[in-house]
């Protein structure tokens, strides 16, 4: 037996092929271009993701006999996109992505609508799909009243595969239509987004069955017997069934473009002020709430592009050493800022800046205002009732260990980070596949990588790290203020 994992991502898919056990076999990737028609807008086309889809599937076909004994199959996807079908199953205009900032003022109208919080668990951001129907119901009101189906970009792969609109619970949770503690659409949220429960997709568990690959595929690519297509998850919900972040006390920093902060929660204990998101995790039972940060390392990118040099060596320049809290203070919203503040008009700024300012002082100052950030997270989780002794360090961030010193001194927790191997979202949907397919126990499929390295706090420093957070949060503001 064979399972297959599909990370449908922002700029592209990566396919997973994995053996009966679980271990990788191969895997392929392909990558497709985001459009921005007008400032604030991000959009997609889906027929481009099939492409990339179709593609991988040629690739991982032609290099690994063992595809030909696929048995399962599971979708992550990128949350919250909006993807409109007609009553005829066709795409109506190009899929409304996750960072298409274009219904603010929809959002902030939805969230100030009663009980629209206390039903869904969370904020209702402009990144999420409701308030996305809701400025396409005002500026493009005919390819409205055509929607029959408003799908994911997850499920509309899995509608691909298997002929259905069908979509998880974990995917689903970002929309603000579904009633996130109960695990159902809320009649009193679509009310709300002016929209219907017939025009919704069906709705399963990650890890359950949500149909089977179409016999038309099946032939076409050359498999044996029935497929079973699992509900899949989103993106942070596959990523934490890969690292093995499943119940209680489990969590994972990842550290790449954006930052997210994630703890595995066994109940539902929603916490809307903290701009926490809430959502339903792959598994029945199972929730997680994460805090997210729109720069993290894309602050030290932009850093490296304003100085010529790569972040590699600019991160090199501190030496292995952790030193005590900089003068330099760097507030890292250059796209805004997400938790705690939902803010997405903040810039990020540099203080303390003098004429003995060299460039390592401006290093130091990024790389701690993004873990400043990121315990802003933290803080929220444990304001939310989240116990965690340790966290699993995930992303492109953690080829620092400077950095990641920094980051267990101001958690004062220690970091993990994986031995090696595979562990995202890819995996996390073949896992998901695996148990939809087998009717596997999820405790037994959904189990952490071995640690390959542990970065504890450095004590004597975490008393100044906490006074320096301490100025980080009373400078926003005032910051704020003077933007």
């Amino acid at each position: 037996m064979s399972f297959l994992g599909i990370d449908l991502g922002t700029s592209g898919l990566r396919a997973l092929l994995t053996d009966e056990g679980g271990a990788p076999l191969g895997s392929a990737e392909r990558a497709y271009s985001v459009s921005h028609p007008h400032p604030g807008h991000s959009e997609q086309d889906p027929a481009d993701w099939i492409t990339a889809l179709e593609d991988a599937v040629a690739e991982l076909r032609a290099a690994h006999p063992e595809f030909a004994q696929l048995k399962g199959i599971g979708v992550a996807g990128h949350m919250h996109g909006a993807t409109l079908l007609d009553a005829e199953d066709r795409v109506i205009r190009p899929c409304i992505l996750w960072n298409d900032t274009r219904s603010h003022a929809e959002a902030v109208a939805l969230d100030a609508t009663e009980g629209v919080r206390d039903l869904s668990g969370n904020i209702v951001f402009p990144g999420f799909t409701a308030p996305k129907l809701e400025w396409v119901r005002e500026h493009e009101p005919q390819n409205h009243a055509r929607t029959a189906k408003v799908l994911l970009p997850a499920a509309y792969l899995n509608f691909y595969l298997t002929g259905d609109h069908v979509a998880d619970m974990s995917d689903s949770a970002g929309t603000s239509w579904l009633d996130v503690g109960a695990r159902d659409w809320s009649d009193t949220l679509l009310d709300a987004g002016h929209m219907r429960r017939d025009q919704m997709p069906r709705l399963v568990e990650g890890c359950e069955q949500a149909g089977l690959l179409r016999s038309e595929l099946a032939s076409v690519w050359g498999v044996t017997g029935p497929v079973t297509v699992a509900g899949g998850a989103g993106d942070n919900a596959a990523a934490a069934c890969g690292i093995g972040a499943l119940s209680e006390g489990q969590g994972f920093l990842s550290l790449g473009t954006s930052g997210v902060l994630l703890a595995a929660r066994d109940g539902y204990r929603p916490a809307p002020e903290t701009a926490l998101h809430t959502f339903c995790h792959a598994v029945p039972g199972h929730w997680y709430q994460m805090g997210v940060m729109l720069a993290a390392t894309d602050s030290l990118n932009w850093l490296a592009s304003i100085t010529g040099v790569s972040p590699a060596e600019l991160t090199a320049e501190l030496g292995d050493t952790l030193k005590a809290p900089g003068r330099v203070r760097f507030l890292p919203y250059l796209s805004g800022e997400r938790t705690p503040h939902n803010d997405a008009a903040i810039r990020g700024s540099f203080t303390g800046l003098g004429t003995d300012t060299k460039r390592p002082d401006l290093t130091r100052a990024v790389l701690e205002g993004v873990a400043f950030g990121l315990r802003d997270s933290l803080e929220g989780l444990k304001q939310a009732g989240a116990s965690l002794d340790t966290l699993m360090a995930i992303g492109g961030g953690t080829r620092s260990r400077h950095w990641l010193k920094l980051l267990a001194t101001v958690f004062d927790l220690p970091l993990r980070l994986p031995a090696g191997g595979e562990f995202g979202a890819a995996l996390g949907a073949a896992r998901l596949s695996r148990i939809a397919a087998t009717g596997a126990d999820p405790a037994d499929i959904v189990t952490p990588p071995e640690t390959g390295e542990e970065i504890t706090p450095d004590r004597d420093l975490v008393p100044a790290f906490d006074e320096a957070y301490a100025a980080f949060r009373a400078a926003y503001p005032a910051i704020r203020e003077i933007q």
